[in-house]
C-alpha cells in the first residue's frame, strides 16, 4: 500500500494471529481479518478455520452460543455431546463423513455433526494484496484403518467489495469409495436477527422436518422475537435454478447479507429457525445433504460419496448489504 499518511498496512486492513488466554478456549489461535470497508471477521484456526466472528460497520451479524469458545481437547464425540462445544459463531462447517443426528451407519457409530469442526487447522498461512485477503488452510479427517479425507479451505475477503468467499476442496487420499457430506451451518444472531428482519429464500420447494414444523409452513419466513422454551423448526429448501440464494435484511440497522451458493453440488439448504431465550439464531444453511443422519440418507439412496483419488470443491459465497434503498434495489432486481 503505497500512502503516504499510512505508517503500516495494518492501520487499514489486515489480518492479525491471537491467542485466548484462559476457559475452556485457552491456547486457541485466532486470526482477525479486516478488509478496510467495514467487515471484519475472526478465523477459528483450532476449529477447522471456519468464522467464529463477523461484524459489519459496527454491528454483529453471528450467533455465538452460551458455551463461548471452546478448544477441541474438550471435544466430546459421544452422541449429542458436539452441543457442549457447539460454539456456533457466524460459521460452523459439519462434516466430512457425516451430518445431522447421531446414528450408526453400517456398524460405525456416528457423532452428531461430524468431526471435522473439532479438527485444528494445518498449514495456515495467509496472502495479501491490493484487491484481496486470502487465508488458506488445510484440514486432516484421515485416520488409519479408516477413511482419509483432505479438505484445502480458502477464504478470500474482497478489498473493494464486502464479500466473503468461501472455497473448499476435498480430496480422498485413501483406497476407499467414502461417504461425503458437508453443511455450512451459517448461524445469523443478533442484532442482524430480530422480530423486524426480512428473510427472503426464493426456493422451489420448501418441506417440514417433522410435524412439529409443519404446523408452523405457513409461516416459515416469519421470524420472531425471543420465546421462552421454544421448540426448533427446520425447514428443507431446494431450488430448481443453478444458483441458491438466501437474504436476511433488519431495517432497524439498516443491514443484511445474502449467501449464495451453486444448487447443484449443494442441493440441499437447511432453515433451522432457533427463536430461544440465548438460544435465539436462524440457521441457514447450504449443504450437500440433509440432517436427519446419515443412516437415513443411505436408505433413501441419496448419500453421497468421493472416489478414491478424487477431488470435489465447494464454494459458498457471502455478500453484505448496506442500505435500505440497496436492499430495495436487489429485490427489485430479482424480481425482473
Amino acid at each position: 500500500m503505497n500512502n503516504k499518511c499510512i505508517g503500516h498496512s495494518s492501520q487499514v486492513s489486515g489480518v492479525e494471529e491471537h491467542r485466548l488466554v484462559g476457559g475452556k478456549g485457552d491456547g486457541m489461535r485466532l486470526l482477525e481479518v479486516r478488509n478496510g470497508l467495514g467487515l471484519n471477521f475472526t478465523v477459528s484456526i483450532d476449529r477447522a478455520a471456519d468464522i467464529s466472528r463477523l461484524s459489519f460497520k459496527g454491528d454483529n451479524y453471528g450467533y455465538f452460543s452460551p458455551c463461548g469458545y471452546v478448544a477441541p481437547a474438550y471435544y466430546d464425540d459421544k452422541g449429542t455431546g458436539f452441543l457442549k462445544s457447539f460454539t456456533a459463531g457466524f460459521l460452523t462447517t459439519c462434516g466430512l463423513t457425516a451430518v445431522g443426528l447421531p446414528c450408526t451407519d453400517e456398524g460405525q457409530e456416528l457423532p452428531l455433526h461430524g468431526t471435522v469442526n473439532n479438527t485444528p487447522a494445518e498449514h495456515v498461512y495467509h496472502i495479501e494484496d491490493s484487491e484481496k485477503i486470502v487465508i488458506n488452510a488445510t484440514i486432516n479427517q484421515m485416520d488409519i484403518f479408516s477413511d482419509k479425507l483432505m479438505m484445502y479451505r480458502k477464504i478470500i475477503c474482497s478489498k473493494f467489495t464486502n464479500m466473503i468467499i468461501i472455497e473448499d476442496t476435498i480430496e480422498n487420499m485413501g483406497d476407499r469409495v467414502t461417504p461425503l457430506m458437508i453443511l455450512y451451518h451459517m448461524n445469523i444472531g443478533y442484532p442482524l436477527l430480530s422480530e423486524n428482519a426480512r428473510l427472503y429464500i426464493p426456493s422451489s420447494k420448501v418441506t417440514a422436518r417433522n410435524d412439529h414444523a409443519q404446523k408452523n409452513i405457513g409461516n416459515w419466513e416469519k421470524i420472531l422475537e425471543p420465546q421462552s422454551q421454544f421448540e426448533e423448526q427446520c425447514y428443507y429448501h431446494k431450488f430448481d435454478t443453478e444458483k441458491g440464494t438466501a437474504r436476511i435484511f433488519n431495517p432497524d440497522i439498516e443491514k443484511g447479507l445474502c449467501i449464495s451458493f451453486d444448487a447443484k453440488t449443494l442441493d440441499y439448504f437447511v432453515q433451522w429457525k432457533m427463536f430461544g431465550e440465548k438460544d435465539y439464531v436462524l440457521g441457514l444453511e447450504p449443504g450437500n445433504c440433509h440432517p436427519d443422519g446419515r443412516d437415513v440418507m443411505r436408505k433413501e439412496n441419496t448419500l453421497k460419496y468421493i472416489e478414491p483419488g478424487k477431488k470435489i470443491t465447494y464454494r459458498v459465497q457471502i455478500d453484505m448489504i448496506s442500505g435500505t434503498e440497496n436492499w430495495k434495489k436487489i429485490m427489485e432486481d430479482e424480481k425482473c
